[in-house]
């Protein structure tokens, strides 16, 4: 079972899954989140916020005999913690290693408290005198790029404070940190065993990476290593940071799930979902990190087709569906060397 069908990566996930034997089936709030129908079987459910979300997915597992479960949405991960008591495989790490890293504020505390490098963060409501600035305005819960603003001078700042669109309290101010970024990809299981790590350097980040680059940088992975050992995710995980001026690494978020460049990461090499998968499952072997540096992925629209009696069996009427609106130009971009 694999939920959040309509995100960016979900749909070659899918794909992938089922040519490596697996049967796929989708789940999505959305009927219209085209991974669905690429699925053996798809399902809609509610929201991961909605209290009948757990039930509704345990059930949805139960009826279609899944014998593991991939979450891919912050929203849902606690929630689907709770289904390993059903029998389930659920990939992800230990639940309360989601619980800190859900909590942006919490999260840095806990690594600073750990010694791990950090931005400076504060709260909204800690802020005293001047910040230095740019900075970083984030909810303290939340994915993607959501609410996310960079102010560059105090009065940037001050003017978002005073717009009330957050509670003080429930707003993160962090110290920008402008140097290179990176997105890790951590593979690790049960036995906290760290048996891949892959930097990708980011090269266009729209919401989520568009491109990006496999890069052998060992200060960046030793760091990520370092998040395991400290704080035992024991389950598959994906560090953001950027180069501080003196050329180190600053963690500013982890996602304790699978990424969006998880992909990538299998064609560099580390077949990341599909190895913890076979682990799980069938006590497949453990990972090698080997893999190639180098390996750029250029994210992009791709059309699939498939047989209008498949299409309306899945619970699309085409009629509903919203027109599609061309997406907007990207800038040309270059892959630094």
């Amino acid at each position: 079972m694999v939920t959040t069908a309509g995100s960016a990566s979900t749909s070659g996930t899918i794909l992938h899954l089922r040519r490596l034997g697996y049967r796929v089936v989708a789940t999505d709030i959305d009927s219209t989140a085209p991974g669905l129908y690429l699925a053996d079987a798809c399902r809609l459910v509610p929201p991961g916020t909605d209290p009948d979300f757990a039930a509704e997915l345990r059930g949805v597992c139960a009826e279609e005999d899944a014998s593991a479960l991939i979450p891919l949405v912050d929203e849902e991960l606690l929630p689907a913690c709770g289904l390993a008591a059903a029998g389930l495989q659920v990939l992800l790490p230990r639940r309360d290693f989601i619980a800190t890293c859900l909590d942006k504020y919490a999260l840095m505390r806990r690594l600073a408290a750990a010694g791990l490098p950090v931005p400076a963060t504060a709260l909204a409501s800690e802020w005293e005198g001047v910040p230095r600035t740019p900075v970083v305005v984030k909810p303290r819960s939340g994915r993607g790029s959501r609410g996310v603003a960079v102010c560059r001078t105090p009065d940037d700042l001050s003017r978002l404070l005073a717009s009330g669109g957050h509670a003080p309290e429930d707003l993160l101010v962090q110290e920008q940190v402008a140097g290179t970024e990176f997105t890790v990809s951590v593979v690790v299981w049960r036995d906290g065993r760290v048996q891949a790590v892959v930097p990708k350097e980011v090269v266009l980040k729209r919401g989520v990476t568009k491109f990006a680059v496999t890069r052998r940088a060992e200060h960046v992975a030793r760091v990520c290593r370092d998040v395991q050992r400290e704080l035992r995710a024991d389950g598959p995980f994906n560090v953001q940071l950027a180069l501080d001026a003196a050329g180190e690494p600053r963690i500013f978020e982890i996602n304790p799930r699978f990424s969006s460049t998880a992909p990538l990461t299998t064609a560099a090499g580390v077949d990341e979902v599909g190895g913890l998968l076979a682990q799980a499952v069938d006590g497949g072997p453990q990972l090698a990190d080997e893999w190639r540096e180098g390996v750029v992925m250029v994210r992009r629209w791709t059309d699939e087709f498939i047989d209008e009696e498949a299409f309306a069996a899945a619970g699309v009427r085409p009629a509903a569906a919203e027109p599609m609106r061309e997406p907007e130009p990207e800038p040309a971009v270059r892959v630094p060397r």
